[in-house]
Order: structure tokens, then C-alpha cells, then sequence
């Protein structure tokens, strides 16, 4: 009997996969590209990986909001009405994944998986210096976060980037804001999703909670080599491994 819900050997590909998505996402975002893919080549159903990939989500997100906080980057009562939406969204969008066949929701992860990686691909650089404002805050709180939200719930890779990049490029707020803004509303829809998959049976718990403490390890490497090493370097990395990974799974689906 193993300490794992897999063969061990695969337990730590993941752990692995983990470390190194964490320092990913702490230097050019998506860190959740490769975690998905990674569980569903290592045996998990979609539902598995999904719900899975929530216990470290969940839990990396969290640690990036106390950072903040502690910062004082983030004010929480004058976001707690997004992110009260953002959780129920987020657990909305576990509902309908849920509730899914198994089938399709294989069939739909790795077209999305290109697609998200595609994204990082081609996506603008973005700087600090304040934009005119297209939303107001309430508009933005009742489109814009449910759409978002619900996506990370049925799905979850790249929410981060989604929410700062429509923060900047809607609301008009500058990076630091927009990412200090961004790790409040992940975390609420990532504990709305966490909700609902916790109660499904489907999370691999041993697996997740190894994952979730290398993923920490690796976003506090991360953030610290980040001035040196650069998004330069990483993003392209991370766009190739990913489609790498959804290239077999589409192979593996339709084969």
C-alpha cells in the first residue's frame, strides 16, 4: 500500500511538475497548464484532475493573497462584494464540470489547453501607468467576474492572467493593482470551485496536498529569481510544454 493514490514514481512527477509550475507562475503566469495536463497523462479522469489541481490552486493562490496583504497591496473589504461572486461562480462553474460525461470533458480540455497556451503566447506586455477606465467597478463585478470566474471553475488554467489582464485592460488599473486585485478575486473562485470538487470523491487528496506544498516551494523560488531570470525566457517554455502535453491528449482522445 502506498502513502499515494498512484504509483509512487508517478506521485513524484507530479510533485516535480508542481515545484516547477509554481516558479513558472510566479515569474510569467500559468502555472496551471502544466499541472492539468500533467495529472491527466499520469492516469486521473478529467473530474480527477480537475479537482485535484483545486487543492493546490487553492492553496497557491491563497499564499500570494496573505503575501499581498501583508504588503498592504490588498484592501479586502473593498473587494468582498467581486469576491463573494467569484466564489459562487467559481463553484457554479465546478457544478456544470461535474456534471459532464467524462467523454466530452476529455475531448474539450485540449483544444482549451492550446488555446490558453496561445494566449500566453501572443498576449501584450502590460505596464504599470494607469488607463481610462471602459467599466465601472460594478459593471465589471457583474459581467465580467461571473464569466471569469466560471471558467476557472469548470476549468481553471490562466484565470489569473484573465482577471489581470481584464482588471488593466477595463477598469483602467496599473499591473501591481490589477495582480494585488487579481489574487483576491483567484482565491474566492478557486475556494468556491475547492467546494464543490471536495465533495465529488474525485480529489486524489495525498497527491494534491504534496503538489500544493511544492508549488509554494517553487512560487517562493520563483518570486525571488524573478528580476534575474526573467518572463523572456519561462513564457515560451511553458507555451511549448503545454501544447506539448495537450498535443498528446488529443492524441491519446481521438487515437
Amino acid at each position: 500500500m502506498t502513502l499515494f493514490e498512484i504509483a509512487p514514481h508517478l506521485a513524484l512527477i507530479l510533485i516535480a511538475v508542481a515545484f516547477v509550475a509554481g516558479f513558472v507562475d510566479a515569474i510569467a503566469g500559468g502555472g496551471g497548464l502544466l499541472c492539468v495536463p500533467a495529472l491527466l497523462l499520469c492516469g486521473a479522469s478529467p473530474l480527477q484532475a480537475l479537482a485535484t489541481n483545486k487543492v493546490q490552486g487553492m492553496v497557491g493562490s491563497g499564499t500570494a493573497l496573505v503575501n499581498y496583504a501583508l504588503a498592504g497591496q490588498i484592501k479586502p473589504r473593498g473587494h468582498l462584494g467581486m469576491a463573494c461572486t467569484s466564489l459562487v461562480f467559481g463553484a457554479g462553474g465546478s457544478l456544470v464540470a461535474g456534471a459532464m460525461p467524462a467523454g466530452l470533458l476529455r475531448m474539450i480540455m485540449p483544444p482549451v489547453l492550446i488555446a490558453i497556451a496561445l494566449f500566453f503566447a501572443l498576449k501584450p506586455g502590460l505596464d504599470d501607468l494607469p488607463r481610462p477606465a471602459r467599466l465601472s467597478t460594478k459593471t465589471f463585478g457583474l459581467v465580467i467576474v461571473p464569466l471569469i470566474a466560471g471558467y476557472d471553475g469548470f476549468f481553471g488554467p490562466g484565470t489569473g492572467s484573465f482577471f489581470m489582464m481584464a482588471l488593466v485592460m477595463l477598469t483602467g488599473l496599473g499591473v501591481l493593482q490589477a495582480t494585488a486585485q487579481t489574487k483576491m478575486l483567484n482565491f474566492a473562485s478557486n475556494v468556491g470551485s475547492f467546494m464543490v470538487f471536495s465533495l465529488s470523491g474525485a480529489t486524489w487528496w495525498w497527491v494534491g496536498g504534496a503538489m500544493a506544498l511544492a508549488q509554494v516551494a517553487g512560487a517562493t523560488l520563483g518570486a525571488r529569481l524573478a528580476v534575474k531570470v526573467g518572463a523572456r525566457l519561462i513564457k515560451p517554455l511553458l507555451v511549448l510544454t503545454s501544447s506539448g502535453m495537450a498535443l498528446r491528449l488529443l492524441w491519446q482522445a481521438w487515437a
